[in-house]
């Protein structure tokens, strides 16, 4: 094999071959053939020069400006709309997403909004929460960690969650932190797109060149070797439970924060008023957000419950009806198919009921039936734990509740997630009932939603993307919505009887922009210290 066939990875600002030769290629879901593209398994000595270029400028990094930062942000998004076409056609190839809408019309133009709220948050400061008391003459605000940050990203999202221009390279650049950034295996050519635009904006702005590097892949010994390494001083991950939790297992060990979004079944409870009012319009409802993007959102709804009473069995008939329907999407790799048949085989030998589904669809590429399962409340309640494993791909469990009692046992079954939905009708019963299942639901969950499917995640500085363990493994933070999602990857900076001259900017008297607001003396004001 020619090594000048394989893709090179991105270190220090230059394009480099890898050492190793081991390679490995993306797939291409609507056909279920590999690309024609070599991407390479990097080995120690590609790890090592990516710590050591990062080492290099964590300091130069840390001490420049948010201006400068937010001008890069303003930059790379400018820069991604040119090439937007390009971009969009490369995740097409390796997710099979479809264009329109999902990627050109979504997720596209979500990427460059969040990217801009963070050079807007950059800019007006208050993110950074300046604290000061003039009294005691302490003050304090966030800022950067001190060492690289480690981005893991998901499958799913190409572009959005990328681990280059994706949520926690946005978070972690913003703060003033160096990135080492692996691709996913299932879209590496997009990764590497991102890269290459990344790279350009950070060279007109001009700042370090290894402020983000990019490596494809690598094996876990490799991983745990990098993540424990002494000048990585956070790692952010997105994927399997299993993974996610060794991981942090030794991340931990070693010292170093982990932010771990790990797996949700996302309940939605249906009341018995709405399902007397509406249960057709909500099993169509159900099942387009079960089917998005083929069932692989993190906020798919996995589980739903409903009492079992003449209103639910219409419900239930509803659904099977509607899950029949063929959808058009592909699985957005052979091991997501392969896991997804697995599943499908374990839930059956729990005893749980298969309703519609649990089949390949025929054709080429990586396709699966929608499946519906069901199982009574009192078998679920008996095995709670195997039945909240998230499943991948357009997979729904029915959990038939005898009574609302029963139905509040399961909401006290359940482990933490990141959404929980309650439908309901405006009626006395239901509010009712509510008013004893929220208090259940709000602790178990991250998002609480009524009426309302949880697969949309608005990017907006109220919404949180985070939950409970095995949700997330801190259910304190948020992966989406700015600038909150900053703090993952910040430390708190306390300066004690520090003259003003010597202070960063944010901490002096004088208001640096008169837009930041800061907490002085217990009040929040934009104005400057009068001293």
């Amino acid at each position: 094999m020619k090594h000048d066939l394989i893709e090179p990875i991105l270190i220090g600002g230059k394009w480099q071959k890898a050492e190793s030769s081991d390679v490995f290629q993306a797939w291409n879901p609507a056909n279920g053939e590999k690309i024609d593209r070599l991407f390479p398994v990097s080995s120690w000595p590609d790890i090592e020069k990516a710590l050591s270029e990062a080492e290099k400028v964590i300091r130069p990094l840390a001490q420049s400006s948010a201006e400068k930062r937010a001008d890069f942000f303003f930059v790379l998004a400018d820069w991604l709309e040119k090439r937007r076409e390009e971009i969009v056609a490369q995740a097409h190839l390796e997710t099979a997403l479809p264009v329109e809408p999902r990627l050109n019309s979504v997720e596209f133009p979500r990427l460059v909004n969040q990217i801009r709220q963070a050079a807007e948050a950059l800019k007006e400061g208050s993110w950074c929460q300046a604290t000061i008391d003039t009294k005691l003459n302490i003050r304090a605000k966030y800022g950067p960690l001190g060492g690289s940050v480690i981005i893991f990203s998901p499958n799913n999202f190409p572009l959005v969650f990328n681990s280059v221009c994706g949520g926690d390279f946005i978070s972690a650049l913003a703060v003033g932190n160096p990135v080492i950034a692996k691709a996913n295996p299932s879209h590496p050519g997009t990764t590497k797109l991102l890269s290459e635009i990344a790279l350009e904006a950070l060279k007109q702005v001009n700042l370090p060149p290894a402020s983000f590097q990019m490596i494809y892949h690598f094996n876990s010994e490799i991983c745990f070797q990098l993540i424990t390494h002494p000048t990585v001083a956070a790692i952010a991950f997105t994927g399997s439970r299993q993974s996610g939790l060794k991981i942090k297992e030794v991340a931990e060990k070693a010292g170093k924060l982990v932010y771990c979004e790990l797996s949700s079944v996302n309940p939605v409870f249906f009341l018995p008023g709405i399902l007397k009012e509406k249960a057709t319009s909500l099993a169509t409802e159900l099942f387009a957000s079960c089917t998005l993007g083929e069932g692989q959102f993190c906020t798919k709804p996995g589980l739903i419950v409903f009492q079992n009473d003449e209103a639910g069995q219409q419900f239930l008939n509803q659904l099977k009806k509607i899950f029949h329907t063929v959808t058009g999407g592909y699985l957005v790799s052979p091991q997501v198919l392969e896991k997804l048949k697995t599943e499908v085989e374990r839930f059956k030998n729990e005893e749980a009921e298969l309703l519609v589904g649990g089949e390949l669809i025929p054709g080429p590429g990586f396709r699966f039936a929608p499946t519906l399962f069901s199982i009574e409340g009192r078998k679920f309640l008996q095995k709670s734990l195997t039945f909240q494993t998230e499943v991948f791909g357009p997979l729904t469990l029915a959990v038939l509740v005898k009574d609302i009692k029963e139905m509040f046992e399961v909401a006290c079954a359940l482990n933490g997630n990141l959404t929980g939905s309650v439908y309901l009708s405006d009626s006395k019963e239901d509010e009712l009932i509510y008013s004893q299942l929220e208090p259940i639901l709000r602790l178990k969950v991250g998002r609480l939603l009524n009426n309302k499917m949880p697969t949309g995640v608005a990017v907006t500085a109220a919404m949180h993307h985070g939950g409970p363990f095995p949700a997330t493994s801190h259910p304190g933070f948020t992966s989406v919505g700015l600038p909150a999602a900053f703090l993952r990857f910040a430390a708190r900076h306390c300066y004690d009887n520090v003259p003003n001259h010597r202070l960063p900017i944010e901490l002096q008297n004088k208001n640096p922009n008169g837009r930041m607001w800061r907490l002085i003396d217990g009040e929040w004001s934009r104005g400057d210290i009068k001293i």
